[in-house]
């Protein structure tokens, strides 16, 4: 068979250096494990980019998702991830390689008054970064939690009631232990106006409705509130917190974040 021309290992016309190529939305099958220690079977959407010289014209496009069909239905943790993306360093000659895998989480959650049970899903992102001159991968967790607020101004100065609206709570750490996600979901919800339920009878609803309305919370409290409980923990070495409120009575949104070394 006559060898084809391999273009890529061609020089530049312009010799830059490009900081991120490579594949995007590629969707690939793990498993994620629980606290519970039950595996979750997940479909992962994932970016893998590397980092390319100026000497060369372009990557190799195939091998990125030659190298991901080997880690298909693999458990999601560091040493799978440190392995995945170390090989991509190998096999791409590059500098730098970084994987980003978005993911659905699903927990089960119990209703507050009839403890009916439901399916809650929870966005979550891993982000793992090697490079040449580093000894360890970076290692992000992104998690974003819904929740519900109920506005303090609103309810000072009614008569009656307050509005409330859903808001989404962000979470971007790095850690030096392990930590369950559903620690972390814990954390931001415990310190809402009130969690979010798939699932309410009409006791539960009365139930979610008063607490709010008994916990009224800026966006500038639930991010200072998770962030004095996310601080005392050991395991995280960075944080950043984001809270933002869809407003039920404005046509815009608010939002907070809160950012610690």
């Amino acid at each position: 068979m006559t060898e084809l021309k391999d273009v890529q290992k061609e020089k530049p016309k312009n010799k830059i250096d490009i900081d991120e190529v490579g594949i995007k939305n590629i969707h690939v099958p793990f498993r994620i494990i629980h606290k519970s220690k039950k595996h979750q079977q997940i479909t992962g959407k994932v970016n893998l980019l590397i980092s390319l010289s100026e000497e060369h014209k372009g990557t190799h496009m195939s091998r990125f998702v030659e190298i991901l069909n080997n880690y298909s239905n693999k458990i999601l943790h560091v040493e799978v991830l440190d392995e995945l993306v170390k090989e991509v360093l190998k096999k791409l000659d590059c500098e730098k390689a970084k994987i980003e895998i978005e993911f659905d989480y699903f927990k089960e959650k119990e209703a507050p008054i009839s403890k009916i049970k439901s399916i809650m899903n929870y966005n979550c992102k891993i982000i793992r970064v090697a490079k040449k001159n580093l000894k360890e991968p970076e290692h992000i967790l992104q998690i974003k939690v819904p929740i519900t607020t109920l506005c303090p101004c609103s309810k000072e100065i009614s008569k009656y009631g307050a509005h409330n609206q859903r808001g989404y709570v962000t979470i971007n750490l790095k850690f030096n232990q392990f930590i369950w996600i559903e620690d972390l979901i814990k954390i931001v919800e415990d310190q809402s106006s009130c969690e979010i339920y798939p699932l309410l009878k009409r006791p539960d609803e009365k139930f979610v409705t008063e607490k709010a309305y008994e916990n009224p919370k800026f966006v500038e409290d639930v991010v200072r509130d998770v962030a004095f409980e996310l601080q005392k923990d050991k395991r995280i070495d960075w944080f950043k917190v984001e809270c933002e409120n869809e407003e039920s009575i404005h046509l815009h949104n608010v939002y907070s974040s809160i950012t610690k070394q």
